[in-house]
């Protein structure tokens, strides 16, 4: 496994967590206020009917997973080789800052859905690419026992730091389309003009400042491990390729690992899914607002941090594989429901047009979703702990890295063509559910000790 550099004191290597924690709070409103809960029904408001905006949706984010799939090895390899992975990181955090400030352009009278999803497209690949990188270094932050907690206390950390941003967010900038005002009922801040939405498309450029001061601890405090073997950048690239073909022959060999990589890529793609699309259903089949999708988002955020942390804990507690089974089999039910609830009936219960039941339901099913998502993206990264390697950690986050985009573009790619095909937002989401069962029909096969078991010395 690698190790925290020999030259870290206690004091340094805990800088160190604390910056590694950084990133989870910096990146996180990418996911909160733009792949979800502010910009994502703001582009369905636009468009005006929740299935084009869904299947473009779709597209567009699918297309930027299928990007993301192909370059992921080859880029993982290279800082393999090289030891090195700040550079790439400064690279993709520049990339999310533009991409996320060019969403002010987002105007509602001189709307380019192209430009927009380019743009989106651009930051979202910096922000999955920079992830990446950063991942690669939870196992020099810690022992076996100790990289459970901290991954949690990360996405912990994470959330929160959405929650802080979406509060701002719905409070101060965002605002009602029929009434103009915020969340606390007054007009944006900073003189924005709420009739040409300038409130609701300032997300982009808060997404954008709020990555770039957060990420300072994080370039402050952490710094790249020096790893035996590591060759220099112009090597690496001309390596990367072999290294990579080599990588991906000797897997199927490697049992412990295939079978974790393949169930955790359907799941992950699955909860993805959820994650992009849970603000654009809800606006297009509910009639929620932007401000309904934030108090929804909210709900889903704060069950997401606690759960996340105490999901830490349980790992450490019972190993990683008691919660990843517990959390999709939630998970699966979940978007099951999701199918089954609309503004005119729940669950096959018709309700009246004015009820607030459908709302409710929606409601709790967030909450289930913001909790189970927490817990299961923290143990996923610990078991691969479990499956791989201690010799060759580093090589085993790459290919958790191309296992989790490679098919990253399914998921929105099969809702957006089952909902242009059935014409239901509703029914386009079924593709979730059986994501979900092929990622636990997998997990039968993954060993919930780990191959590692007997290497605990050098863990």
């Amino acid at each position: 496994m690698e190790s925290a550099p020999t030259t870290d004191t206690a004091p340094n290597l805990r800088k160190r967590i604390w910056g590694w924690w950084a990133f989870d709070w910096a990146s996180q409103p990418y996911n909160t206020l733009l792949l979800t809960f502010i910009f994502g029904p703001y582009i369905n408001e636009l468009l005006g009917d929740g299935t084009q905006a869904q299947a473009a949706w779709g597209f567009g984010v699918g297309t930027a997973g299928f990007l993301i799939a192909v370059s992921a090895p080859f880029l993982g390899a290279m800082a393999d080789l090289s030891g090195r992975r700040m550079p790439f990181i400064y690279i993709f955090s520049v990339m999310y800052v533009v991409g996320a400030f060019g969403l002010w352009w987002a105007a509602p009278g001189d709307f380019n859905l192209i430009l927009t999803l380019v743009l989106f497209a651009i930051g979202l690949i910096g922000m999955e690419f920079a992830t990446i990188f950063t991942n690669a270094m939870l196992p020099s932050l810690g022992n076996r026992e100790e990289i459970g907690r901290i991954s949690g206390s990360g996405f912990a950390w994470g959330y929160v730091g959405g929650l802080i941003a979406l509060v701002l967010m719905l409070f101060l900038f965002a605002e009602n389309a029929e009434t103009g005002k915020t969340l606390l009922g007054i007009d944006p801040i900073f003189g924005l003009d709420a009739s040409a939405r300038e409130g609701t498309r300032a997300v982009g450029p808060l997404t954008a400042i709020w990555f770039a001061v957060g990420m300072i601890p994080f370039f402050l405090w952490v710094s790249d491990a020096k790893l035996p073997g590591a060759i220099p950048m112009g090597q690496a690239l001309r390596g990367a390729w072999p290294s990579l073909m080599v990588s991906l022959k000797r897997l199927p060999s490697e049992r412990p690992l295939m079978f974790y990589l393949a169930s955790s890529m359907f799941y992950r793609d699955a909860l993805n899914g959820m994650y992009v699309f849970g603000g654009i259903y809800a606006s297009g089949v509910l009639g929620w607002s932007i401000v309904d999708v934030g108090i929804f988002g909210i709900l889903a955020i704060l069950t997401g941090a606690l759960f996340a942390w105490l999901g830490g804990r349980m790992d450490g507690a019972f190993g990683p594989k008691p919660v990843i089974v517990l959390n999709v089999i939630v998970l699966t039910f979940v978007a099951l429901a999701v199918v089954f609830v609309s503004r005119d009936s729940v669950f096959g219960i018709p309700v009246a047009e004015d009820s607030s039941l459908p709302d409710i339901s929606f409601y709790i099913l967030g909450a289930f979703i913001g909790a189970c998502g927490g817990a299961l993206q923290s143990a996923s990264r610990t078991m691969l702990v479990r499956q791989a390697y201690p010799d060759r950690m580093t090589e085993a986050f790459g290919l958790y890295a191309l296992a989790g985009k490679a098919t990253s573009f399914i998921a929105p790619l099969s809702i957006g063509v089952m909902t242009q095909l059935s014409g239901s937002q509703q029914i386009g989401v079924v593709p979730l559910v059986v994501l979900f069962l092929i990622g636990l029909l997998l997990l039968i096969w993954v060993d919930p000790i780990g191959r590692n078991h007997e290497d605990e010395d050098a863990l």
